[in-house]
C-alpha cells in the first residue's frame, strides 16, 4: 500500500482553470462532490489546515491503485494525485497530453517540460494543462499523475 505523500517538488495552492479528472476539477469542485460521486473515501488525513481524502483498496477509483484529493480550508479541491493501476508509459502519456514543448516559443498546445524531482526522478510538467505527471524508477512508467490549477503548476 502507498503511503499518502505530499509532492513538494511543484508547488500548488491558488485556484484557476485546470484539467478536470474524472470530472473533479481543482480550484472548482468541492469535498462533498467528490464523495458524492466516489463514495466515502478509505482514509482522511488533516495536516495543517488542510485534508486529503484518499480512494484506495477496495475504494480505489477504477483504472487506481489509489487516488488522493487535496482539500483546502473552503471545501474545495486543490489537487488531485493519481496512482495508476495499469502500467502507462511515456509514449501513451505523449499521445494523451502532447510532445516535449520545443526550444523557443511555446505552442499554443499542451506540450510538457521535462524535470527533475530533489531525488533525480524524471516527471513532466504540463504548465497548460496543470498537470505533473511522476514517472517510476525506471523513467518510463508512470508512477503518479498530479491534477492542480494551471496558475498552480507555473
Amino acid at each position: 500500500m502507498r503511503t499518502l505523500i505530499a509532492l513538494a517538488v511543484v508547488a500548488f495552492a491558488l485556484p484557476a482553470v485546470a484539467k478536470p479528472w474524472q470530472g473533479v476539477e481543482p480550484g472548482v469542485t468541492k469535498k462533498d462532490e467528490v464523495v458524492k460521486k466516489f463514495g466515502e473515501p478509505s482514509r482522511t488525513v488533516s495536516q495543517d489546515g488542510k485534508e486529503t481524502i484518499a480512494y484506495l483498496g477496495k475504494e480505489a477509483i477504477k483504472g487506481t491503485s489509489q487516488a488522493q484529493f487535496k482539500v483546502d480550508a473552503g471545501g474545495v479541491i486543490e489537487r488531485i494525485d493519481v496512482f495508476p493501476g495499469p502500467i502507462i508509459d511515456k509514449e501513451t502519456i505523449e499521445t494523451s497530453y502532447g510532445p516535449a514543448c520545443p526550444s523557443g516559443p511555446v505552442p499554443a498546445a499542451p506540450c510538457y517540460q521535462r524535470k527533475l524531482t530533489d531525488d533525480f526522478r524524471t516527471y513532466f510538467l504540463y504548465p497548460k494543462l496543470g498537470l505533473a505527471i511522476f514517472f517510476n524508477e525506471d523513467g518510463k512508467t508512470v508512477q503518479s499523475l498530479t491534477f492542480t490549477t494551471q496558475k498552480a503548476a507555473k
